[in-house]
Formats: structure tokens, C-alpha cells, sequence
């Protein structure tokens, strides 16, 4: 199971440095690509996986609140990727929206390396 919960943590960092590298990529023509919508698909998926994974199997002591915290910043940064870039790909786009996007992603990175 160590295995396995060293497996999905490397996808999760897979899922960030999408997330977080897509956001740079963007930057001199704001707009949500598609690799940021996937990097916070997988920035999800991962994460539950991970705490279901750490919690059940191998009795992790994790910091709830801290989970919690990072939790409700990911499913915001999911939920406005995909929205915007479901309105992108109609035409309508609002370029500032990347930039939340961006900055939230790099929010959660900074949640999960300072917060001890």
C-alpha cells in the first residue's frame, strides 16, 4: 500500500506542476488552457485518494483543518478552470480569471508547504 500512496503522490505533484506550470505558460496571452483544467483534475482526484489512502490504510495522523483548507481550494480551483474554460471555448472569455486561477493554485502549494 506504501507503494501505491507513493504512486498517486507522484501524480499529485504531476497534477500541481501542470496546474501551477500551465499558469506560467499562459501568461503573456491570459487564457485557461487545458492542461491547467487537467492539472486540477488530477490536483483532486489525487489529493482524496491520498488522504482516503493515508487515513484508512496506513493510519496517518493528518492535520484536518489543513486538508480541509486545501480541499475547499481545490475544488474552487476546479470548478472555476472548468467553467472558464468551458465559456473560452464559446468565445466568451474573461483573461483576468486565469489569473485567480493561477494564484490560487499557488495559494494551495503555499498551504501545503508552510502549514505545520
Amino acid at each position: 500500500m506504501t507503494v501505491l500512496y507513493h504512486l498517486v503522490f507522484v501524480c499529485h505533484l504531476l497534477g500541481m506542476a501542470a496546474l501551477v506550470g500551465g499558469y506560467f505558460a499562459v501568461l503573456a496571452t491570459p487564457r485557461v488552457s487545458e492542461v491547467m483544467v487537467w492539472g486540477a483534475r488530477l490536483q483532486f482526484v489525487s489529493g482524496l485518494i491520498l488522504v482516503g489512502i493515508g487515513e484508512g490504510a496506513l493510519d496517518k495522523d493528518y492535520n484536518h483543518i489543513k486538508i480541509g483548507v486545501k480541499l475547499v481550494l481545490s475544488l474552487v480551483i476546479l470548478a472555476l478552470a472548468e467553467i472558464f474554460r468551458g465559456k473560452q471555448k464559446k468565445g466568451l472569455e474573461n483573461p483576468n480569471m486565469v489569473h485567480v486561477i493561477g494564484g490560487l493554485s499557488i495559494v494551495t502549494v503555499l498551504v501545503a508547504a508552510l502549514w505545520t
